[in-house]
Protein backbone atom coordinates (compact mmCIF):
# COMPACT_ATOMS: atom_id res chain seq x y z
CA UNK A 1 0.00 0.00 0.00
CA UNK A 2 1.30 3.48 -0.88
CA UNK A 3 0.37 6.88 0.47
CA UNK A 4 1.37 10.56 0.37
CA UNK A 5 2.77 13.01 2.90
CA UNK A 6 2.03 16.67 3.56
CA UNK A 7 4.28 18.59 6.00
CA UNK A 8 3.21 22.02 7.25
CA UNK A 9 5.75 24.70 8.16
CA UNK A 10 3.87 27.54 9.87
CA UNK A 11 6.64 30.16 9.82
CA UNK A 12 6.68 33.29 7.64
CA UNK A 13 8.97 36.31 7.42
CA UNK A 14 5.88 38.52 7.13
CA UNK A 15 2.14 37.90 7.35
CA UNK A 16 0.11 38.42 4.18
CA UNK A 17 -3.03 40.50 4.64
CA UNK A 18 -5.38 37.86 3.16
CA UNK A 19 -3.99 34.71 4.79
CA UNK A 20 -6.01 32.69 7.30
CA UNK A 21 -3.74 29.63 7.20
CA UNK A 22 -1.93 28.38 10.28
CA UNK A 23 1.10 30.70 10.44
CA UNK A 24 3.32 32.76 12.77
CA UNK A 25 6.24 35.12 12.25
CA UNK A 26 9.56 33.28 12.08
CA UNK A 27 11.37 32.87 15.40
CA UNK A 28 14.57 30.84 15.45
CA UNK A 29 14.00 29.26 18.86
CA UNK A 30 10.44 28.28 17.95
CA UNK A 31 11.56 26.94 14.56
CA UNK A 32 14.26 24.70 16.09
CA UNK A 33 11.85 23.33 18.70
CA UNK A 34 9.13 22.90 16.08
CA UNK A 35 11.33 20.75 13.87
CA UNK A 36 12.17 18.53 16.83
CA UNK A 37 8.48 18.05 17.59
CA UNK A 38 7.84 17.39 13.91
CA UNK A 39 10.37 14.55 14.12
CA UNK A 40 8.57 13.18 17.17
CA UNK A 41 5.18 13.33 15.43
CA UNK A 42 6.51 11.50 12.36
CA UNK A 43 8.14 8.84 14.55
CA UNK A 44 4.86 8.39 16.44
CA UNK A 45 2.44 8.27 13.50
CA UNK A 46 4.15 7.09 10.32
CA UNK A 47 3.49 3.38 9.81
CA UNK A 48 6.13 2.62 7.19
CA UNK A 49 4.04 2.71 3.99
CA UNK A 50 5.58 3.39 0.60
CA UNK A 51 5.29 7.13 -0.14
CA UNK A 52 4.48 8.31 -3.69
CA UNK A 53 4.39 12.08 -3.15
CA UNK A 54 5.70 14.54 -0.55
CA UNK A 55 4.58 18.16 -0.27
CA UNK A 56 6.19 20.66 2.10
CA UNK A 57 3.94 23.70 2.40
CA UNK A 58 3.03 26.47 4.78
CA UNK A 59 3.28 29.14 5.90
CA UNK A 60 6.55 29.63 4.10
CA UNK A 61 8.98 26.67 4.27
CA UNK A 62 11.68 28.80 2.63
CA UNK A 63 11.56 31.21 5.60
CA UNK A 64 13.63 28.68 7.56
CA UNK A 65 17.43 28.93 7.58
CA UNK A 66 19.40 26.60 5.31
CA UNK A 67 20.48 24.57 8.34
CA UNK A 68 16.85 24.19 9.46
CA UNK A 69 15.73 23.29 5.94
CA UNK A 70 18.40 20.59 5.76
CA UNK A 71 17.20 19.17 9.08
CA UNK A 72 13.67 19.13 7.68
CA UNK A 73 14.78 17.40 4.48
CA UNK A 74 16.70 14.79 6.48
CA UNK A 75 13.43 14.08 8.32
CA UNK A 76 11.78 13.19 5.01
CA UNK A 77 14.26 10.33 4.62
CA UNK A 78 12.25 8.55 7.32
CA UNK A 79 9.62 7.89 4.64
CA UNK A 80 9.99 4.88 2.37
CA UNK A 81 10.63 6.48 -1.03
CA UNK A 82 11.50 3.62 -3.37
CA UNK A 83 8.94 4.83 -5.92
CA UNK A 84 8.69 8.53 -5.04
CA UNK A 85 7.09 10.30 -7.99
CA UNK A 86 6.87 13.92 -6.85
CA UNK A 87 8.47 15.99 -4.07
CA UNK A 88 7.24 19.59 -3.87
CA UNK A 89 8.73 22.41 -1.83
CA UNK A 90 6.88 25.75 -1.47
CA UNK A 91 8.94 28.92 -1.46
CA UNK A 92 8.72 32.67 -1.91
CA UNK A 93 10.65 34.08 -4.81
CA UNK A 94 12.76 36.37 -2.60
CA UNK A 95 14.04 33.35 -0.64
CA UNK A 96 15.37 31.48 -3.67
CA UNK A 97 19.16 31.28 -3.80
CA UNK A 98 21.61 28.94 -5.49
CA UNK A 99 22.46 27.40 -2.11
CA UNK A 100 18.79 26.70 -1.37
CA UNK A 101 18.18 25.10 -4.76
CA UNK A 102 21.30 22.92 -4.51
CA UNK A 103 20.18 21.77 -1.06
CA UNK A 104 16.66 20.92 -2.27
CA UNK A 105 18.05 19.03 -5.25
CA UNK A 106 20.40 17.06 -3.00
CA UNK A 107 17.48 15.66 -1.01
CA UNK A 108 15.27 14.77 -3.96
CA UNK A 109 12.94 17.75 -4.32
CA UNK A 110 11.83 17.75 -7.97
CA UNK A 111 9.01 20.30 -7.99
CA UNK A 112 8.94 23.93 -6.82
CA UNK A 113 5.78 25.83 -5.98
CA UNK A 114 6.45 29.55 -5.91
CA UNK A 115 4.06 32.12 -4.45
CA UNK A 116 4.09 35.02 -6.90
CA UNK A 117 0.42 36.09 -6.45
CA UNK A 118 0.78 39.26 -8.59
CA UNK A 119 3.30 41.56 -10.25
CA UNK A 120 1.09 44.62 -9.84
CA UNK A 121 2.52 47.14 -7.34
CA UNK A 122 -0.85 48.09 -5.84
CA UNK A 123 -1.90 44.47 -5.45
CA UNK A 124 1.43 43.56 -3.85
CA UNK A 125 1.20 46.49 -1.45
CA UNK A 126 -2.32 45.49 -0.44
CA UNK A 127 -1.29 41.85 0.11
CA UNK A 128 2.04 42.76 1.78
CA UNK A 129 3.80 40.58 -0.77
CA UNK A 130 6.99 40.95 -2.81
CA UNK A 131 7.33 39.98 -6.46
CA UNK A 132 9.41 41.44 -9.27
CA UNK A 133 9.18 40.06 -12.79
CA UNK A 134 12.88 40.39 -13.68
CA UNK A 135 13.99 38.91 -10.37
CA UNK A 136 11.52 36.04 -10.81
CA UNK A 137 12.76 35.40 -14.34
CA UNK A 138 16.37 35.31 -13.12
CA UNK A 139 15.52 32.93 -10.24
CA UNK A 140 13.57 30.61 -12.55
CA UNK A 141 16.45 30.51 -15.02
CA UNK A 142 18.74 29.56 -12.12
CA UNK A 143 16.32 26.81 -11.06
CA UNK A 144 16.21 25.47 -14.62
CA UNK A 145 20.03 25.38 -14.81
CA UNK A 146 20.13 23.41 -11.57
CA UNK A 147 17.72 20.79 -12.89
CA UNK A 148 14.23 21.91 -11.79
CA UNK A 149 11.88 21.36 -14.71
CA UNK A 150 8.58 21.21 -12.86
CA UNK A 151 7.65 24.62 -11.47
CA UNK A 152 4.29 25.92 -10.30
CA UNK A 153 3.50 29.61 -9.97
CA UNK A 154 0.59 30.87 -7.84
CA UNK A 155 -1.63 33.76 -8.93
CA UNK A 156 -4.23 35.55 -6.79
CA UNK A 157 -6.90 37.58 -8.56
CA UNK A 158 -10.16 39.41 -7.76
CA UNK A 159 -8.52 41.57 -5.11
CA UNK A 160 -10.57 44.49 -3.78
CA UNK A 161 -10.80 47.17 -6.50
CA UNK A 162 -8.80 45.04 -8.99
CA UNK A 163 -9.68 45.55 -12.65
CA UNK A 164 -9.61 42.99 -15.44
CA UNK A 165 -6.80 44.95 -17.10
CA UNK A 166 -4.56 44.28 -14.08
CA UNK A 167 -5.25 40.56 -14.26
CA UNK A 168 -4.46 40.57 -17.99
CA UNK A 169 -1.03 42.11 -17.31
CA UNK A 170 -0.32 39.58 -14.55
CA UNK A 171 -1.25 36.64 -16.76
CA UNK A 172 0.84 37.97 -19.64
CA UNK A 173 3.92 38.14 -17.40
CA UNK A 174 3.26 34.71 -15.86
CA UNK A 175 3.06 33.17 -19.32
CA UNK A 176 6.38 34.78 -20.28
CA UNK A 177 7.95 32.80 -17.43
CA UNK A 178 6.65 29.58 -19.02
CA UNK A 179 5.96 27.54 -15.85
CA UNK A 180 4.78 23.94 -16.17
CA UNK A 181 1.89 24.59 -13.79
CA UNK A 182 -0.21 27.59 -12.73
CA UNK A 183 -2.54 27.73 -9.71
CA UNK A 184 -5.05 30.58 -9.63
CA UNK A 185 -7.06 31.63 -6.60
CA UNK A 186 -9.91 34.11 -6.40
CA UNK A 187 -9.32 36.16 -3.26
CA UNK A 188 -11.94 35.60 -0.59
CA UNK A 189 -11.75 37.91 2.39
CA UNK A 190 -11.67 35.61 5.40
CA UNK A 191 -12.42 36.47 9.03
CA UNK A 192 -9.42 37.20 11.25
CA UNK A 193 -7.30 38.62 8.43
CA UNK A 194 -5.97 42.15 7.97
CA UNK A 195 -8.29 42.74 5.00
CA UNK A 196 -11.27 41.73 7.11
CA UNK A 197 -10.24 43.99 10.01
CA UNK A 198 -9.88 46.90 7.59
CA UNK A 199 -13.36 46.16 6.19
CA UNK A 200 -12.29 45.50 2.61
CA UNK A 201 -14.97 43.85 0.52
CA UNK A 202 -14.86 41.19 -2.17
CA UNK A 203 -15.33 42.43 -5.71
CA UNK A 204 -18.79 41.88 -7.31
CA UNK A 205 -19.35 38.24 -8.24
CA UNK A 206 -19.96 39.15 -11.89
CA UNK A 207 -16.51 40.75 -12.10
CA UNK A 208 -14.97 37.74 -10.37
CA UNK A 209 -16.67 35.43 -12.88
CA UNK A 210 -15.38 37.46 -15.84
CA UNK A 211 -11.83 37.22 -14.48
CA UNK A 212 -12.15 33.47 -14.02
CA UNK A 213 -13.48 33.07 -17.55
CA UNK A 214 -10.59 35.14 -18.92
CA UNK A 215 -8.04 33.01 -17.04
CA UNK A 216 -9.55 29.76 -18.34
CA UNK A 217 -9.67 30.92 -21.96
CA UNK A 218 -6.20 32.49 -21.93
CA UNK A 219 -4.39 29.56 -20.32
CA UNK A 220 -6.15 27.07 -22.59
CA UNK A 221 -5.07 29.14 -25.60
CA UNK A 222 -1.45 28.90 -24.39
CA UNK A 223 -1.45 25.12 -24.03
CA UNK A 224 -2.42 24.64 -20.40
CA UNK A 225 -4.91 21.94 -19.45
CA UNK A 226 -7.61 23.10 -17.06
CA UNK A 227 -7.72 19.92 -15.00
CA UNK A 228 -9.09 21.19 -11.68
CA UNK A 229 -11.18 24.21 -10.70
CA UNK A 230 -8.16 26.38 -9.82
CA UNK A 231 -5.31 24.50 -11.52
CA UNK A 232 -3.80 24.44 -14.99
CA UNK A 233 -0.86 22.44 -16.30
CA UNK A 234 1.06 21.56 -19.41
CA UNK A 235 0.72 17.95 -20.55
CA UNK A 236 2.10 15.58 -17.93
CA UNK A 237 2.52 18.22 -15.20
CA UNK A 238 -0.73 18.01 -13.22
CA UNK A 239 0.13 18.01 -9.51
CA UNK A 240 0.34 14.36 -8.51
CA UNK A 241 0.19 15.24 -4.83
CA UNK A 242 -2.93 17.38 -5.09
CA UNK A 243 -4.61 14.72 -7.22
CA UNK A 244 -4.34 12.50 -4.13
CA UNK A 245 -6.70 14.92 -2.33
CA UNK A 246 -9.16 15.29 -5.21
CA UNK A 247 -9.29 11.55 -5.86
CA UNK A 248 -10.12 10.96 -2.18
CA UNK A 249 -6.99 8.90 -1.53
CA UNK A 250 -5.33 8.64 1.87
CA UNK A 251 -2.39 10.78 3.02
CA UNK A 252 -0.52 11.81 6.13
CA UNK A 253 -0.57 15.39 7.40
CA UNK A 254 2.26 16.32 9.74
CA UNK A 255 2.83 19.62 11.50
CA UNK A 256 0.83 22.37 13.18
CA UNK A 257 -2.44 22.98 11.30
CA UNK A 258 -2.01 19.99 8.97
CA UNK A 259 -4.84 17.62 8.08
CA UNK A 260 -4.65 13.96 7.12
CA UNK A 261 -6.72 10.98 6.02
CA UNK A 262 -5.42 7.58 7.10
CA UNK A 263 -7.19 4.22 7.60
CA UNK A 264 -10.61 5.79 7.06
CA UNK A 265 -9.97 8.53 9.65
CA UNK A 266 -9.88 12.22 8.71
CA UNK A 267 -7.99 14.25 11.30
CA UNK A 268 -6.89 17.83 11.95
CA UNK A 269 -3.81 18.81 13.88
CA UNK A 270 -3.88 21.66 16.36
CA UNK A 271 -3.47 25.20 14.98
CA UNK A 272 -1.89 26.26 18.29
CA UNK A 273 1.89 26.41 18.04
CA UNK A 274 2.23 26.32 21.84
CA UNK A 275 0.16 23.14 22.02
CA UNK A 276 2.12 21.56 19.19
CA UNK A 277 5.41 22.36 20.92
CA UNK A 278 4.05 20.56 23.98
CA UNK A 279 3.50 17.46 21.87
CA UNK A 280 -0.28 17.89 21.70
CA UNK A 281 -0.51 17.31 17.97
CA UNK A 282 -4.06 16.35 17.10
CA UNK A 283 -7.12 18.53 17.67
CA UNK A 284 -9.82 16.30 16.17
CA UNK A 285 -10.43 13.13 14.21
CA UNK A 286 -13.44 11.29 12.85
CA UNK A 287 -13.83 7.73 11.63
CA UNK A 288 -15.80 8.06 8.42
CA UNK A 289 -18.78 5.90 7.58
CA UNK A 290 -19.17 4.49 4.08
CA UNK A 291 -21.71 7.26 3.34
CA UNK A 292 -19.23 9.91 4.53
CA UNK A 293 -16.50 8.52 2.28
CA UNK A 294 -18.81 8.47 -0.73
CA UNK A 295 -19.78 12.10 -0.08
CA UNK A 296 -16.10 13.10 0.02
CA UNK A 297 -15.54 11.15 -3.20
CA UNK A 298 -18.31 13.14 -4.88
CA UNK A 299 -17.41 16.59 -3.55
CA UNK A 300 -13.68 16.26 -4.19
CA UNK A 301 -13.94 14.38 -7.48
CA UNK A 302 -16.23 16.95 -9.07
CA UNK A 303 -13.51 19.58 -8.60
CA UNK A 304 -11.72 17.80 -11.42
CA UNK A 305 -12.77 18.86 -14.91
CA UNK A 306 -12.62 15.20 -15.95
CA UNK A 307 -14.87 14.30 -13.05
CA UNK A 308 -15.55 10.92 -11.42
CA UNK A 309 -15.33 7.52 -13.09
CA UNK A 310 -18.76 6.02 -12.34
CA UNK A 311 -17.60 2.45 -13.00
CA UNK A 312 -14.74 2.80 -10.52
CA UNK A 313 -17.17 4.34 -8.02
CA UNK A 314 -19.49 1.31 -8.32
CA UNK A 315 -16.57 -1.10 -8.03
CA UNK A 316 -15.27 0.72 -4.95
CA UNK A 317 -18.55 1.08 -3.06
CA UNK A 318 -20.89 -1.53 -4.55
CA UNK A 319 -23.50 1.08 -5.46
CA UNK A 320 -24.26 3.18 -8.53
CA UNK A 321 -23.51 6.86 -8.00
CA UNK A 322 -26.91 7.87 -9.44
CA UNK A 323 -28.64 5.61 -6.88
CA UNK A 324 -26.78 7.26 -4.00
CA UNK A 325 -27.00 10.91 -5.06
CA UNK A 326 -29.65 12.92 -6.99
CA UNK A 327 -27.57 12.98 -10.17
CA UNK A 328 -30.31 12.40 -12.76
CA UNK A 329 -32.12 15.78 -12.41
CA UNK A 330 -28.80 17.60 -12.85
CA UNK A 331 -27.95 15.54 -15.92
CA UNK A 332 -31.35 16.48 -17.31
CA UNK A 333 -30.79 20.19 -16.58
CA UNK A 334 -27.31 20.02 -18.17
CA UNK A 335 -25.48 21.05 -15.00
CA UNK A 336 -23.82 17.62 -14.92
CA UNK A 337 -22.46 15.63 -17.86
CA UNK A 338 -21.85 11.90 -18.29
CA UNK A 339 -19.29 11.14 -20.99
CA UNK A 340 -17.19 7.98 -21.40
CA UNK A 341 -18.25 6.84 -17.91
CA UNK A 342 -17.08 10.09 -16.28
CA UNK A 343 -19.53 12.23 -14.34
CA UNK A 344 -18.48 15.89 -14.38
CA UNK A 345 -19.78 19.41 -13.97
CA UNK A 346 -20.58 21.18 -17.24
CA UNK A 347 -17.54 23.49 -17.67
CA UNK A 348 -19.66 26.66 -17.91
CA UNK A 349 -21.03 25.87 -14.41
CA UNK A 350 -17.65 25.20 -12.77
CA UNK A 351 -17.57 28.75 -11.39
CA UNK A 352 -20.78 28.05 -9.41
CA UNK A 353 -19.91 24.45 -8.55
CA UNK A 354 -20.74 24.93 -4.85
CA UNK A 355 -24.40 25.51 -5.75
CA UNK A 356 -24.40 22.25 -7.70
CA UNK A 357 -22.73 20.33 -4.86
CA UNK A 358 -25.40 21.60 -2.45
CA UNK A 359 -28.03 20.03 -4.70
CA UNK A 360 -26.17 16.72 -4.57
CA UNK A 361 -25.24 16.49 -0.88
Amino acid sequence: MSTSVYIHIPFCKSICTYCDFCKVLYNKEWAVNYLKKLKDEIDERYMGEEVRTIYIGGGTPSSLSLKEIEYLLILTKKFKQTNLEEFTFECNIEDITEDLLILLKKYGVNRLSIGIESFDEENLLLMKRYADFWDTQKKMELARRLGFHNINLDLIYALPLEKLSTLKKDLKLLLKLNPEHISTYSLIIEDNTYLSYKRYENIPSDDDAKMYEYICKTLKKHGYNHYEVSNFSKDGYASKHNLVYWQNQEYYGFGCGASGYISGVRYDNTRSLSNYLKGEYKSSDILLSKDNIMEYELILGLRLLKGINVLEFREKYGVNIEDKFPVKPLLKSGELLLNDNYLSIEPKYIYVMNEILLKLV
